[in-house]
């Protein structure tokens, strides 16, 4: 019989702040949602108010994809490891989208380098073996 892997205090703190950022996404795409049908009333606007909508669904379903990531994280599920990678890639990817669209550099800077280090992080030898993945490798 095997002993479950011990739940590295950074995997921890990850999925904490996964489960946290989660819920704001949710409450977030909800406003979103909302807002786009009464912003594209109030302007006349329905193109304002789908592309607000659009958004507000996107912010929903990345919400509920960190709700997910949360829970894998703390049961130390393999696909938890992969999704963590996707998630942090897809925030470089969106931070470079929102530097290219005249965002802050400043703070799409931090965002990226947050998610590198979550990236770095999950590579770790540790982590990796926590998660039942080879210390090397991908």
């Amino acid at each position: 019989m095997t002993t479950p892997a011990t739940r590295p205090t950074g995997v921890t703190i990850l999925a904490v702040l996964a489960a946290i950022g989660g819920i704001f996404s949710l409450l977030g795409g909800i406003a979103a949602v909302v807002g786009g049908g009464i912003a594209g009333a109030a302007t006349g606007s329905a193109a304002l108010g789908g592309y607000v909508g659009l958004i507000g669904l996107l912010v929903l379903v990345l919400g509920v994809l960190y709700l997910i990531l949360a829970y894998g994280l703390w049961r130390l599920m393999l696909w938890a490891w992969q999704l963590g990678i996707i998630l942090a890639i897809v925030g470089i990817v969106l931070s470079v989208l929102r530097i290219l669209g005249g965002a802050s550099i400043t703070s799409e800077i931090v965002s990226i380098a947050i998610d590198a280090v979550i990236i770095y992080y999950l590579n770790t030898p540790a982590v990796r073996s926590a998660f039942g993945r080879p210390a090397t490798g991908f």
